[in-house]
């Protein structure tokens, strides 16, 4: 006696079962000892892409090797026509789906490990592969899953069209987010600094942490974290000491009136004799800038060699401390703030000093 299921005979459904499991059991066995034999080459070389390839194939998710069994035992069967079609494409939409975690994993790893090899000489890489890499497995997934609806007969044109529509409402209603992206790319893309550069924003001084997506996040002097959306700071003056190359260096020094003509013009000579000793400083002048108030003023410019700011404050240390001795030297005294009272009182004609 025959019994029959949906059109097929029992021995015939069991063979289908049998060919399917026996695929299935193929493919697993066989992801493992490649996988196996593919991660133990991996270790005696010192490439990446091997590494690369055994996180790939372990990414092979069971359920697209038991839907391939199934398709493949399926065949054994005499099924409609309409039935046929839909296990057709719905293996297809398997193998699809999982070319695209194939993708994401690899995307993935590469730009975790491009980020890994690149972050200490090139810290570019770290700001710019967490954006860039996010764009390109959105990409990947909606191009698998626009070919997923075109394989199962959906007009994707029209599709298209519709989300082009729909797009410039959605674009309109958060254009505040959708700039803060763009600002972001651009911020990837210009690189007008990185995570790890120091830098200023206003009256706002501090390390670079993290680029989002959305925003940018610094820890300032006090230990704070200050949060800028992308948008407001590329709007904004951002002053980058990291790529600094050299240090301008004004500085003025302020000497009492009671000095002599000749006392005035070998000041200038003395402070350039102190700046072109000290290794690091390029002497750019030194003037007799003007009258203070309670002073003489001298004014100075040198180049520090270095963008340092430890080497540019032991610098102007030690030009400070060489000034201190050598107008002790030269008996020239340094002004502090005075005023002196004349009174119009002849009985009271000398000038007293307050």
């Amino acid at each position: 006696m025959h019994y029959t299921v949906l059109n097929n005979e029992i021995t015939t459904w069991a063979i289908a079962i049998a060919i399917a499991a026996a695929v299935y059991m193929v493919l697993h066995i066989a992801k493992r000892i490649i996988v196996g034999r593919l991660t133990a080459f991996a270790e005696t070389t010192t490439t990446y892409l091997d590494d690369l390839a055994v996180r790939m194939l372990s990414a092979t998710h069971p359920l697209f090797m038991l839907a391939l069994g199934a398709y493949a035992g399926a065949q054994w069967l005499l099924l409609p026509e309409k039935t046929a079609t839909v296990l057709s494409r719905l293996a297809i939409a398997a193998l699809l789906l999982q070319c695209a975690r194939w993708g994401d994993v690899g995307v993935h790893g590469w730009l975790h490990h491009y980020r890994v090899q690149r972050s200490t000489a090139d810290a570019a890489s770290t700001t710019s592969t967490a954006a860039l890499g996010f764009v390109a497995r959105i990409a990947l997934w909606l191009i698998i899953a626009l070919m997923i609806l075109d394989n199962f007969g959906v007009n994707i044109t029209t599709l298209v069209a519709s989300l082009g529509i729909g797009g410039i409402a959605v674009a309109l209603a958060l254009q505040n987010i959708l700039g803060d992206l763009f600002s972001s790319l651009s911020i990837v893309l210009d690189k007008p600094f990185v995570v790890g550069d120091f830098i200023t924003v206003d009256d706002i001084s501090g390390t670079v942490e993290y680029v989002g997506l959305k925003t940018t996040r610094i820890r300032g002097l006090g230990g704070e974290q200050v949060v800028f959306s992308n948008s407001d700071l590329l709007k904004s003056r951002i002053r980058n000491y990291k790529r600094m190359q050299t240090r301008r260096i004004v500085f003025t020094v302020g000497v009492v009136y009671e000095i002599s003509k000749a006392q005035v013009l070998a000041i200038p000579r003395m402070i350039r004799e102190i700046v072109e000793a000290q290794p690091q400083a390029r002497f750019d002048r030194a003037h007799f800038k003007g009258y203070g108030a309670s002073s003489l003023d001298f004014e100075t410019v040198y180049i520090v060699q270095t963008p340092d700011y430890g080497v540019y404050m032991d610098i102007q240390q030690e030009i400070n401390v060489a000034l201190f001795e050598r107008f002790g030297q030269e008996g020239i005294g340094f002004a502090y703030p005075t005023q002196t009272v004349y009174f119009s009182n002849p009985a009271n004609n000398t000038a007293k000093a307050a």
